[in-house]
Formats: C-alpha cells, structure tokens, sequence
C-alpha cells in the first residue's frame, strides 16, 4: 500500500489480474503563462468533409521502441473507424511520420508534410521534448495535436489555443506513484539520473518531491546528464559516491549505456535497488541473462487485456511491449468521435468537443458502439481501453491508473500492481 495523501486520497489498489476501473460521469518550452483551455481561441473552421489523422510517432531516435504499440494502436482504431462506416459518412485517412528525437529536426520536417497533407490532427509526438518543438507549429496551423505518451507537467498551461490533449496522465501522478514505490520498498536514501529535458527533469522534480515529502532524502539532489553522451561514468560516480540506498533512473535508450555502468562501478541491481520509468520500461534490452533481474519500474496507463493484445497483433505480429498502445488507441477513437459530434473535422471543431465526449454522457466503449449514440442525439461519454479518459477543460486526463512492474532473470518486466485514483 501507499501513504495516503491529499492528492491520493481517493486512490484503489487493485490486483494486475483484477483491474477494474470505476466508470464516472532539452527544448525551449515556448510561452507557458497563458493557460490551455478545451475550446480553441479562434472561430471554429469549416472542414473538407473527410477525416485526415497524422502521426508523429517514433520510428527513429532514443524512444524508438515505443513506435511499434503506437502505430499499432494508431492503426488499431483507424480500422475499426473505417469498418463502423467511417467519419461523416468517409473512411478514415491517415499519414504516418517519424518524430525522432530531441537531437534531430526530424519532428518539424515530419509536421510540415503531415499538414501539406491537410491533417485535422496529428497524434504524438511521444517525447514531451519533441512534442515542445512543434506544438506551436501545429496550434498555429488549426490543427489538433493529440500525445499519448506526453506526461511532463508543462504541458497543462501551456498556451496551446486549446487544441493539445493527451491520454497519458500529467507526471505529477507517475512521481507520486514512483516514489511511494521507492519509500514502500524500505529505501531512506534515493539517488536519480534524469535526462536533460523537459519529461527528464519534470518526473525528476515530481519524484524528488515525493520522497521528500515520505521522509526519505535524495542524495545527491538529482543528476542530470546529457541523452547524447559518450558514456555516463562521471554522473554513475557521483552516485556512487553519495551510496544511496536505491537509484531511480530517468531516461530513454541511453539506459543501455547507463545500467553497464552501474554494473562496472559495483552499484548494479544486484548491490543496490534500481528502479525505471516509462521512458526505459522496455523489453527490448539485449543485456545478457540475468542483467535487470529485480529492477521496478512505472508506467501510466491501464491493463492491456489479453483481447486488446491480441487486436494489436493482428496489426503487427512483432510486437513486444504494449505500452502507450492503448493511449494511441483512444486518442484517434476520441478524435473520430469529436469530429462526428461536432458534424465537422476540422482541427478547432474536433478540439470543441473532445471534453464534451470524454465525460458526462451515455456510456459507450468503442467508435462502434458510440458512433449510433451520437447520430441519435445523444450526448456520449467514451471510456477507452487505456482508462475512462475523462479531460479536464485544459485537455489533461482527470483519471488515470500507474502500472508497476518487475524484471525477471529473462530481463522482461511483468506486472505486481496497478495503482489508479484521480487528478
């Protein structure tokens, strides 16, 4: 269990195999003063008549492992639109695109195709630093821009004329969460590594936040390294030297390079308690046996049921994490729904009804199942396969649930919890 706080009061443990969700009626971040807000500032456009999602998703760079369940997800629904008849009587059309990562100009070249291609959203990017170089290329252009795996807390006043959403909830929760975990585990003293980036120190101030307020103490104060260095053997040495009792490791594909060090300085899992997030969750690792045996780690998002996984491997038989799939899933399902509800598909019409159909309508659980429901008038509210997605006015998650995970000698992770609450 974890320590009761005012933000968790109304928080349920609940089991990995019986996990029932309640229904309920580096970049320069730009201008973060005036807040988001779910109805776009401008007059709401006209649109063509025919539903155009784009992705910006990973195929490339340092979150590239999570571009397979994506694009699966992404895929997923655009299929099941398509077969329920389509949006405003037309199939579904989709373009993807790679993001890469903070270190390229991949993410800006990827957005100006997609809206050559007159996308009404775009959905990604994965990185919250990524998202931040383009946000106000796709805010400005009408467009919906809709993450489902952005969780920096920056993202929640961001001035985005309100068309940015997200599925994935605000690291505020994933911080709690983690560091409860880490306090629980019986660790006085934590030492963490974050990436230098807006998702890298936003989840290391959340945690360090977290397991002060526990009466744990972070030594030394967090570290920040740069994703792109050689190797990591001066930030692994200042651990090392501070001797905490567990590290957390905030990053992306540089925890390859990051856990050998740990290992080489004698502060690996087998001498200290190493915990991961949903950036370095992945069971891609290609370290021999035995390597990450033990590590825990966080991940936002709800149980991926064996019916879902099934869905997505149908899609791509390759798959082998199904993280921010689901996410994926639900923010085009959400999209398409909108659209349908404002009788138009342009990006300031989807973004004028993405709250309205999240919350406080009929229930309904699929574009299938809803889309009747709006045809007759009714108002609906979508509960999505990552969770009941309900948006607050400023297009973050009001509910959502933080996995915990383990990794066993064969170095994948399995589920131990699931812990959910609102925000």
């Amino acid at each position: 269990m974890f320590r009761p706080t005012p933000l968790w009061r109304a928080l349920a443990v609940v089991a990995a195999g019986g996990l029932v969700l309640a229904a309920c009626g580096g970049d320069d971040e730009g201008d973060t003063t005036a807040q988001a807000t779910s109805t776009p500032t401008a007059n709401i456009a006209q649109g063509d008549g025919e539903l155009v999602v784009g992705t910006l998703l990973p195929q490339t760079g340092s979150l590239s492992f999570l571009g397979p369940p994506e694009f699966a997800g992404v895929n997923l629904a655009v299929k099941e639109i398509n077969e329920a008849g389509g949006v405003l009587g037309k199939p579904v059309k989709k373009f993807d695109s790679d993001s890469g990562d903070t270190s390229t100009d991949i993410a800006s070249q990827s957005v100006d195709r997609l809206l050559s291609n007159k996308a009404d959203a775009i959905v990604g990017a994965a990185s919250s630093g990524v998202s931040f170089t383009v946000i106000d290329k796709i805010s400005g252009a009408g467009v919906v821009h809709f993450s489902p795996a952005n969780t920096s807390p920056d993202f929640t006043d961001y001035n985005d004329k309100g068309l940015y959403f997200r599925t994935a909830p605000s690291d505020v929760l994933q911080g709690r969460v983690l560091s409860d975990l880490v306090i629980d585990d019986g660790n006085a003293s934590v030492g963490i590594l974050a990436l230098q980036d807006p998702y890298g120190t936003g989840l290391a101030e959340n945690v360090e936040k977290g397991i002060t307020d526990g009466g744990g103490e972070v030594v030394p104060k967090p570290i920040i390294y740069d994703p792109k260095a050689a190797n990591y053997a001066a930030e692994v040495g200042q651990v090392k030297a501070a001797d905490p009792d567990a590290i957390v490791v905030i990053g992306f594909d540089e925890t390859k390079k990051i856990i050998p060090e740990l290992i080489k300085q004698g502060i690996g899992p087998k001498q200290k308690k190493i915990y991961f997030v949903d950036g370095n969750l992945s069971n891609t690792y290609e370290f021999p046996p035995d390597t990450l045996t033990g590590i825990k780690g966080t991940l936002p998002g709800a149980e991926a049921t064996g019916d879902l996984q099934g869905r997505l491997k149908a899609i791509d038989p390759k798959l082998k994490d199904f993280a921010y799939g689901p996410e994926s899933y639900d923010a085009v399902t959400l999209i398409a729904l909108a659209a349908e509800a404002a009788k138009n598909d342009s990006g300031t019409a989807i973004a004028s009804k993405l709250v309205e159909v999240s919350k406080g309508g009929t229930k309904c659980t699929s574009f299938a199942e809803c889309k009747p429901k709006l045809e007759a008038g009714e108002d609906i509210d979508y509960d999505g396969v990552s969770g009941p997605v309900e948006f607050s006015d400023k297009g973050d998650p009001t509910e959502a649930t933080i996995g915990i995970y383990q990794y066993g000698k064969d170095n994948k992770y399995k589920n131990l919890e699931y812990r959910a609450g609102k925000l």
